[in-house]
């Protein structure tokens, strides 16, 4: 597997090797996001060999009509050719399974997000900086967007996504499904789902954006033994400073308790294994026990304008050993590729893994995680979608694979029968709050 710097990345890589805690650049450097880079940071130019086209800022959705064919078929015969634009779990995944194929169509830059984004990027890139305990910890100086569009070293830009735009809230009907790999699949849950993004309040500034960047309130109704259960979850800009917070409501104990455990390593006890609490979103919560370095950047075959996919009825996307890879879109696209070793003193049942962000909305597109054996253990990819009318490009559901055990979840699905995704404004913040899950829990 071949990794590479760009010519443009050398002046970052310097700063990041001199100093893990990154000051905000200068305005001559700004200027490149109205120029040589896009207002999120991604390169505005198309690839030399024109297969990634150069971005335009278009709202414009990937083949609406669907009539677009592959330019590009990888399987279990020929995925070796294209090794170094597939991932190391892909490629587990094409030696396993004889029948495990990627259709690679044309590329399409549809990631973009409203001007006031833009304007808030084009600020916090000479104002964010990495919190007083250090950038493992959190950022400061930053609201509104994006907060290191021109990132000097790994752990940047994994704050970039965790930081990335979503729209200021939603509302969602989402269902997690296992697939055990003995041929069975399963509903393991279908929740509601209520969450904010007070980073993305419109008017705030670095002064007054809060302490919290995600919160969000989450009700189960499905499979019906675990009907009822609720949990309400806080994300914090600085971790050092802030705790993570979070309630939960379990019917048999008619009462909400705190949650600390809701985090990190903790096994998700929706994904029967599969997944741990940060693995949503292929990579969530706080970086603190990463020492994240930047491996380079990469022109990659990549999961991307799943629209149809998103829409789709799960039961249509599930394959008993893996998704059915005649529903997934695959682009070609550069990502950023970042690695996590565990920091001093640290622990976690993953002590390596690996992003891979795409550079326009930097979102993960992949993920990887290896055992304390160092076996390559679990596989993620997101299946990046366009949501016009925010606008934005999201996650989308997201596949993770235990490449060691077998078997593989699909998280995060709006597909289904009662399935939906909104977007929209900010809701009452005592929606947020233990007495409101203790009210709508027992409604």
């Amino acid at each position: 597997m071949v990794l590479f710097f760009k010519k443009e990345l050398l002046p970052a890589l310097i700063i990041s090797c001199a100093s893990p805690v990154h000051a905000a650049v200068g305005d001559a450097d700004a200027a490149a996001l109205r120029g040589r880079l896009t207002p999120v940071g991604a390169e505005r130019a198309g690839n030399a060999a024109a297969t990634i086209p150069a971005w335009t800022g278009a709202v414009t959705p990937a083949d609406p009509a669907g009539t677009e064919t592959p330019v590009l078929v990888i399987d279990h015969a020929n995925y070796r050719q294209y090794i170094d634009r597939l991932p190391e779990g892909a490629a587990a995944l094409f030696a396993r399974f004889a029948d495990y194929r990627m259709r690679v169509f044309p590329t399409h830059r549809t990631a973009v997000a409203p001007a006031w984004v833009y304007e808030n990027i084009r600020r916090n890139a000479t104002r964010a900086h990495a919190a007083p305990e250090g950038i493992r910890y959190g950022v400061a100086g930053a609201a509104g967007g994006i907060p290191f569009p021109i990132p000097a070293n790994g752990t940047e830009i994994v704050w970039n996504h965790l930081l990335a735009f979503w729209g200021a809230a939603r509302e969602a009907h989402l269902e997690t499904y296992v697939a055990s790999g003995d041929g069975s699949i399963q509903l393991s849950a279908a929740y509601h789902e209520i969450t904010d993004f007070p980073y993305y309040d419109p008017h705030a500034t670095p002064d007054d954006v809060g302490a919290y960047y995600f919160k969000t309130r989450r009700l189960q109704d499905a499979p019906a033994g675990r009907a009822g259960q609720a949990y309400i979850a806080w994300q914090p800009l600085d971790i050092a400073r802030d705790r993570y917070i979070a309630w939960r409501y379990l019917p048999g104990e008619h009462r909400v308790r705190k949650a600390p455990s809701l985090s990190y390593d903790t096994p998700d006890p929706d994904a029967s294994g599969y997944e741990s609490l940060d693995d949503y979103y292929l990579f969530f919560g706080g970086p603190d026990r990463y020492d994240f370095k930047l491996l380079g950047k990469r022109e990659m075959y990549v999961p991307y304008n799943n629209d149809r996919l998103n829409r789709a009825p799960p039961r249509e996307i599930l394959g008993s050993q893996h998704a059915n890879q005649e529903r997934v879109r695959y682009e070609l696209h550069r990502v950023w590729v970042v690695e996590g070793t565990l920091a001093p003193g640290q622990h976690h049942v993953a002590p390596r893994r690996r992003l891979y962000i795409d550079e326009d909305s930097w979102l993960a597109v992949y993920t990887e995680a290896w055992d304390e054996d160092g076996k390559l253990w679990k596989f993620g990819q997101g299946t990046m979608t366009l949501l016009p009318d925010i606008p934005a490009v999201i996650i989308g559901g997201q596949f993770v694979y235990d490449l060691l055990q077998g078997g593989y979840c699909y998280d995060f699905s709006f597909g289904g029968a009662n399935g939906y995704y909104r977007a929209g404004a900010l809701h009452k913040a005592d929606m947020f709050e233990a007495n409101a899950l203790a009210a709508r829990a027992l409604k």
